[in-house]
């Protein structure tokens, strides 16, 4: 417990729940809420609740590389960072790595108005948060975040769960792995958990394609990028 970030979900729990919060309850409130049992926090605890996950959970952070080109260079890159720290803390550094790197186009605008990212915000925000909420946590590898000049690529550990399949995911269906983490995301990211976040995915930006590597244990999200028009 000491490893939590006690003030983060007091303020989490007394927002949710409409009562108080204190440290000598720990125990029961975190039992209660799947976040603990015989006085030791779980996984999804220790991913939601602690500044530094990473410090006992290795591999549980996010890996971001942008490239110069459209191939993977092993040592040719614009930028390189590896985004640790709760999932919260995750997405807003991954979100921010790619929005940095976007394109913003004038798209019809006049001259004066600000620019528009050439990937609408709604697209990184649904599957970078889905990335991190349905990647397989007993594999213990980082989430792999690839820029290209054409692409953006979002490798998550593991395949879809349950028999689930590319063509499902695109019409919204949806099965759980991570039903604690599920059920915590809406109070903690911007994450609905109905199932919705790929087709708005798709309706803001169409050109996406979804790989389910069985053998590899892997799924990748491909995010085209627009050709730069001048």
């Amino acid at each position: 417990y000491e490893d939590l970030n006690w003030d983060k979900f007091k303020r989490f729990y007394e927002t949710t729940y409409q009562e108080t919060c204190e440290w000598e309850d720990r125990d029961r409130i975190f039992e209660n809420l799947r976040l603990g049992k015989d006085g030791k926090p779980n996984l999804a605890a220790a991913l939601l609740f602690t500044d530094k996950p990473d410090k006992t959970l290795t591999g549980f952070f996010i890996t971001a590389i942008w490239f110069w080109g459209n191939e993977l260079h092993e040592h040719e890159y614009r930028s390189s960072d590896n985004f640790k720290g709760n999932i919260a803390e995750q997405y807003q550094q991954a979100y921010s790595f790619i929005y940095a790197a976007l394109r913003k186009v004038q798209a019809g605008q006049s001259f004066n108005s600000l620019g528009i990212p050439e990937v609408p915000s709604v697209v990184l925000e649904e599957l970078l948060v889905n990335a991190l909420i349905h990647r397989d946590y007993f594999i213990k590898d980082t989430i792999k975040l690839f820029l290209f000049e054409n692409r953006i690529e979002i490798k998550s550990p593991g395949k879809l769960p349950n028999n689930l399949t590319t063509e499902q995911i695109k019409r919204g269906i949806r099965k759980k792995r991570n039903n604690i983490l599920d059920s915590f995301a809406p109070s903690l990211l911007n994450y609905r958990g109905a199932g919705s976040g790929i087709l708005r995915a798709l309706q803001a930006h169409p050109h996406i394609d979804f790989i389910n590597d069985v053998e590899a244990e892997q799924f990748t999200v491909i995010i085209h990028r627009p050709e730069e028009k001048r």
